[in-house]
This record gives C-alpha cells, structure tokens and sequence, in this order.
C-alpha cells in the first residue's frame, strides 16, 4: 500500500497496513503496542526503539536515531510505511514531520511551526493571549538584567521557565525570590540550552509566570487541523517522593479517567482551550495536525493552560493507551491525512487505568545504568509492562540505560484493583536499585496506601 497523502480525499477511510513509530521511550513503547493491536495493521516498526520493542508482538526495530532524518525517510520509503506516528517533541521541532510530508508520507505529529506550541514557551503565551485562552499572566525577558528587573517589580515568587526545549527540565516553581533569582541565573548561564547537531544554540530566553494554585490535569485531542477527538482526561504524578514530596521528573505514575474533569468539565476544556487554540493556529497559517496536549490547572477562579506540548505526555500515554479502541490506527493516519471526520468513532474502554514507573537508583540526578531487567509478568490480559530506560546488550540481556526505566500499567472497573493490579506486576520485574512511589493514585484509591 502506497503512502496516503491529505489529496487522498477519495478514498475510504483507510488501515494503515505498516507503521513507523519515531522514538525511544516508555511512550513509544505504548504506540507501538497499542497500534500493532488494531486490525488490519501487519507491522510496526519503531525506530530506535529501547530494550523492551522485540518483546512487543507485531513490533520491529529500527536502530535509526530520531535526529537522523534522512535515514528515516529512506527507511519510510525502503518499508512501504503507510504512517509515521513520531512520539517525541525534539525531531518534530526540529521538522521531522516537515521533511517526511516533503516525501509524500502521511504523518501524525506537528511541522515545526506547530511544534513551537511547545518548543517555544513566549510563542505558546502570546499564541494563548491572541486565542483568549485562560492562563497565568506572564513577562518575558530576553536577558539576566530585564528577568531580574521583573522579578523585583513584581516583588513576590514566580514560576520561572526556560523559553525553549529542556527535557522536562526548565521550569521552577519557586517558593521564594531567592528560588526565582537562581532559577534565572541558570537559565541565562545556558543550562538548558541545546541545538541540533551542526547548529548553534539560540541566545538563552525565559518566561516569568504567576504562580497558580489548584490540581493539575491532562487532556489530550487528536486532531487534523480542524476536527478533533478527546482522550479521557488523566492526572499525573510528578514528584520523585510519596506525598508528592521532592524535586520534579518527568513522572512517575499517571491513573485515568482523572475524575477532576467529568464529561461536562471536558466538554469546557474543549470550547475554552482546545478550539480557540487551533482556530489561532490555522489563522497563522499552521495546518498542525497530530496532538495537542493540554496541561491545566483548576484554580478557584477557573481553569487554566499551564502549558501546551506537541505530542503525547508520559506517562499519562502509557496510562492512556491500554483504554483506546481497535479504531486507533485509522484515527491517527485521518489525522495525519486531514480527513478526521471520515474516520470510525474512536471507542474508549470506561475502565479505570493505572500506571506506576520503576525509576533507576539516583533518578531525577546522576542515575546509575547497565543494571540487568529480570522477571516478566506473564499473559495477563488487564496488565502491561512497558520499557522506558533500557537497552539491549549485545550478548542479549536488557539492561538499564536511563532515568525511568519501566512502567507497570493496569486495568479494572475500579481504581483500588487497577493499582493492586499494578503493585503486584512491580513486585514481579526488577533491577539493582529500582525505585517507585507506592502511593501513585492517591487522590482515586479509596484508602491511602501505607507506607514503608
């Protein structure tokens, strides 16, 4: 089958027979699981992939970095590749999806003007304000002196955020000027500034935010560019300790339906947020079509966009995924093609989903790698293990080669047997030094677990 294109237009609503699925991490672990499960689809392959892809039936590997563009186009053409699914933000900032489209490939992720929704934080706030989409109020600075000279004018603590990629890393939410001060002059001494290979770094740059209170909440749409599909909501777990204590990850843990948001509360997300936020993207000219991932917070005066991201989050994917109809595959390439409102109604399990993440020792620092992954947790049809941080050696073992390394994922009618589900899949895996919390899902869980 030829790569589908958004001329297309004739054409039923197609299966996308092989699928490329750009990425290495506990996310692109779950798209090629999930998406290798929808019928109709003979193969996934996900390029490079981690320790765990072989394991994953109707997967293969590509051992293609995300960054190499032109392998990755030829290896599209070389496979017959009806859809490029890419999972992470770098290769779409950096126009991933641009080159591919450029090939004639049908692919679900932004071009790099959409991604900046994401790589760019003055972008996305000023994108925000121009939609009048709910968020905190916000100054940009360009340089130390102008930072420093807003955080004395405003005279109170702020949210401070590299403007730019940092891998999850370049926001603080300082409790104190002292914080906002350090947390500024670490931005402008280039901490969180990176480049594609053979490019510069830009000038370093930030975003002051007011600080918000109130919980915080995921909402993910599939969209074409003009329709759009709704996730159920999830809530994720971002602090390394139990009782959300210690410094930020990337997460470790995420459970859906989050109950903050109900079907009403969606549907205002929806009119607030998610179509004032593509109708503005189409009116800059940006056919964006891939996910949109919304991240709020619902204060006491209304909810708010704390951020946005161009792909899917993690671990609230690997959390989602488990609950998606057989229908995924044919969503996405509609997306992917601009004909969403032509593809089957994506079915959603009303099921609870749970998710823990078994961390290496040291993580969300220094961690220590090439530890030996042990254990399975055999067939059961309600739980998943997905690898994040892993690699495989070259003698065959799978070892540890990052921060999150594993995510455990459940599901039940409830959230007390989704997360026992889980808890009992970690005691079976292991390595030297894995870490989690075992209180993931506290606010759902109908009694606090306890604690060690």
């Amino acid at each position: 089958m030829a790569p589908l294109t958004a001329s297309d237009a004739s054409l039923p609503s197609p299966v996308p027979a092989r699928i490329l699925v750009v990425g290495g991490g506990g996310r692109e672990n779950a798209l090629g699981w999930a998406l290798a499960r929808c019928p109709g689809v003979e193969q996934v392959l996900v390029a490079p992939g981690n320790g765990g892809t072989a394991a994953l039936a109707g997967c293969g590997q590509l051992a293609i970095a995300e960054t190499d563009h032109g392998a990755l186009a030829a290896a599209c053409h070389a496979h017959a590749i009806d859809l490029v699914v890419v999972g992470p933000e770098a290769p779409l900032a950096a126009g991933l999806a641009d080159r591919l489209r450029a090939e004639g490939l049908a692919v679900f992720g932004p071009g790099a003007d959409g991604a900046l929704l994401e790589a760019s934080k003055r972008w996305a706030k000023d994108l925000m304000q121009e939609a009048g989409v709910p968020t905190a109020g916000y100054w940009a600075a360009t340089d130390r002196k102008q930072a420093l000279e807003a955080l004395e004018r405003h005279g109170r603590p702020l949210v401070v955020k590299a403007d730019g990629l940092a891998a999850g890393k370049g926001v603080t939410v300082a409790d104190s000027l002292e914080q906002c001060r350090d947390a500024i002059e670490e931005v402008f001494a280039g901490r969180f500034q990176s480049a594609a290979p053979g490019e510069a770094a830009a000038a370093p740059s930030l975003v002051l935010e007011e600080r918000l209170h109130g919980p915080e909440v995921s909402v993910f749409a599939l969209t074409d560019g003009r329709s759009m599909v709704l996730l159920p909501p999830a809530q994720d777990h971002k602090r390394i300790g139990e009782g959300d204590t210690g410094p930020n990850t990337g997460g470790m843990g995420a459970y859906a339906p989050a109950r903050l948001l109900d079907a009403a509360g969606l549907e205002q997300v929806r009119q607030l947020v998610l179509e004032p936020i593509l109708a503005a993207l189409r009116a800059r000219g940006i056919d964006y079509r891939g996910v949109i991932f919304a991240g709020l917070m619902l204060t006491e005066a209304g909810l708010r966009v704390i951020e946005f991201n161009c792909r899917f989050g993690d671990p609230e994917c690997e959390t989602l995924m488990p609950l998606l109809g057989p229908e995924l595959a044919r969503v996405l390439l509609a997306c992917a093609t601009g004909r969403l409102e032509e593809a089957p109604p994506l079915t959603i399990a009303p099921r609870c989903s749970a998710c823990v993440i078994a961390a290496a020792e040291g993580y969300p620092g220094e961690v220590r790698r090439g530890d030996a992954i042990h254990g399975d947790l055999g067939d059961a049809p309600d739980r998943q293990l997905f690898h994040a941080g892993s690699r495989r050696t070259e003698a065959g073992p799978v070892v540890t080669a990052g921060g999150r390394v594993l995510a455990v994922v459940a599901q039940a009618d409830d959230f007390d047997t989704a997360f026992e589900r889980a808890y009992d899949g970690l005691e079976r895996v292991g390595f030297e030094g894995m870490v989690y919390r075992r209180d993931i899902g506290h606010q759902v869980r109908s009694q606090r677990p306890a604690l060690p």
